[in-house]
């Protein structure tokens, strides 16, 4: 007998195993627990609560806002050192780096006697190659970013006091507060908005804006896809095409970025800097990262993720004075909130992969 075709427009069965997983429908349940900040807003729901009770002052509409503040402040280095994360990274400089970008602003604005606006532009230029310095020696000689940038932080550390007992004579700039551009500069980085008893800081929407634009990036361009294929595995990013060596000096440049955006905060908040601040916030950044879903072995995590760790911290940090009790208790619970928010992140992703 000749075997013979079936009618047109016949479905056949399909054989055990063979079905595209495209076509399957993922339901809404399975597409939460596979989000890598699922954990971490666990974690900030319960925060928020036990401090609400803990605290009468905490749900005061001028305490949030000072929550939102104090997150903020965190938030705009925590997004950037997120997709560096995802990108199978780390840099020990951002911290340091902020004061940098503070002090170039303060003492070349004030040396050349110019206008406030020169010496920010100046510090964007040397901000971002110090960005591309890390990126670039990373790439070229191939040692962990945990060295490079640990290398960094030490120049870093020596430079700002340096240069600024050579400028300055003291460990502090001068004040620019009197100098042309100032009062234009500090709406643009240091503005607040009052609104009854709540005042709202500009960081909060440099903060939003910034986790939009990385959300946006990660998961609606061909970046974002290089970020997570590098973080993935850079070797097997370079087979298929992704230019591994671009991307990773690019995510660098983004650190760079954000700490310039925060260390002209930092200075016309108060007009004058102090050389030695700084020191121990990129940790701190690492942390907020963590917390908020990624990875430390990189190719997993959000920028929303990042942004609710930074909420989570700006929530103990005030927390604990609303609550009145001694703030030397501080590290202890970040670095409990450290351990428990990454076995939750943990078990999260387990669940999520055993659903699929």
């Amino acid at each position: 007998m000749s075997a013979t075709a079936p009618p047109a427009g016949t479905r056949q069965p399909d054989k055990p195993g063979t079905t595209d997983e495209r076509l399957l429908r993922t339901s809404p349940l399975r597409k939460l627990m596979g989000r890598p900040e699922l954990g971490s807003v666990v974690g900030a729901a319960a925060v928020f609560i036990f401090f609400s009770i803990v605290a009468d002052s905490f749900l005061r509409a001028s305490s949030l806002s000072t929550v939102l503040y104090a997150a903020s402040t965190l938030g705009i280095m925590a997004v950037p050192v997120a997709l560096l994360m995802i990108g199978g990274e780390f840099d020990l400089s951002a911290g340091v780096l902020v004061t940098s970008s503070a002090l170039i602003s303060a003492m070349f604005s004030y040396q050349m006697t110019a206008n406030v606006w020169a010496g920010i532009i100046v510090s964007l230029l040397v901000t971002l190659a110090v960005g591309v310095f890390n990126g670039f020696m990373l790439t070229r000689t191939k040692l962990p970013s945990f060295i490079i940038t640990l290398g960094t932080f030490l120049m870093l550390t020596g430079l700002n006091l340096g240069f600024t007992k050579l400028i300055s004579g003291t460990v502090s700039t001068r004040s620019i507060g009197d100098m042309e551009g100032f009062a234009s500069a500090k709406k643009v980085f240091a503005s607040q908005l009052t609104l009854g008893d709540v005042t709202l800081k500009v960081t909060i929407l440099w903060w939003f804006a910034l986790v939009a634009l990385a959300t946006w990036i990660l998961l609606r361009t061909r970046f974002g896809n290089w970020i997570f294929a590098v973080g993935g595995g850079a070797e097997a990013a370079r087979a298929v095409g992704v230019p591994v060596n671009k991307t990773k000096i690019g995510l660098y440049m983004g650190v760079a970025f954000a700490a310039w955006i925060s260390g002209q905060h930092l200075l016309f908040s108060f007009d004058v800097v102090q050389s030695g601040e700084g020191v121990g916030n990129e940790l701190t950044y690492i942390i907020a990262a963590v917390i908020g879903g990624c990875l430390i072995t990189g190719g997993y995590g959000s920028a929303i993720g990042s942004a609710v760790g930074a909420f989570i911290f700006g929530m103990t940090s005030k927390g604990i004075v609303y609550a009145e009790w001694n703030p030397d208790w501080f590290k202890f619970f970040l670095g409990a909130m450290l351990l428990l928010a990454t076995l939750l992140n943990a078990w999260v992703r387990k669940r999520a992969e055993a659903t699929k």
